[in-house]
């Protein structure tokens, strides 16, 4: 079973950035989709973006032009760039790839606040 492992969140102030990465013990985020997700406290988790097998992109409508998803195939390893964070973006973010009852890693914790 592939092992997704989160790096990158951590404390930020209003407005500014962060690179979340994903990295996989194996070759699949070149055919399997790949989502990015978050959970805040006391709200369920929910869809941030998404990168396609063929390379497509998605995100939902409160990160769209915010944030952006990319994917290096030679390093296992797919990004979420976060860009312009507000409080509203603190949570855990989660890589899971082949929908909710795929892999998931154990996710990172981003927290947006002066």
């Amino acid at each position: 079973q592939v092992q997704l492992v989160e790096s990158g969140g951590g404390l930020v102030q209003p407005g500014g950035s962060l690179r979340l990465s994903c990295g996989a013990s194996g070759s699949i985020f070149s055919i399997a989709n790949t989502g990015w997700y978050r959970q805040a406290p006391g709200k369920q988790r929910e869809w941030v973006a998404i990168i396609t097998r063929g390379g497509n992109t998605d995100y939902a409508g409160s990160v769209k032009g915010r944030f952006t998803i990319s994917r290096d195939n030679a390093k296992n390893t797919v990004f979420l760039q976060m860009n312009s964070l507000t409080a509203d973006d603190t949570a855990v973010y989660y890589c899971n790839v082949g929908g909710p009852s795929g892999a998931w890693g154990q996710g990172t914790q981003v927290t947006v606040s002066s």
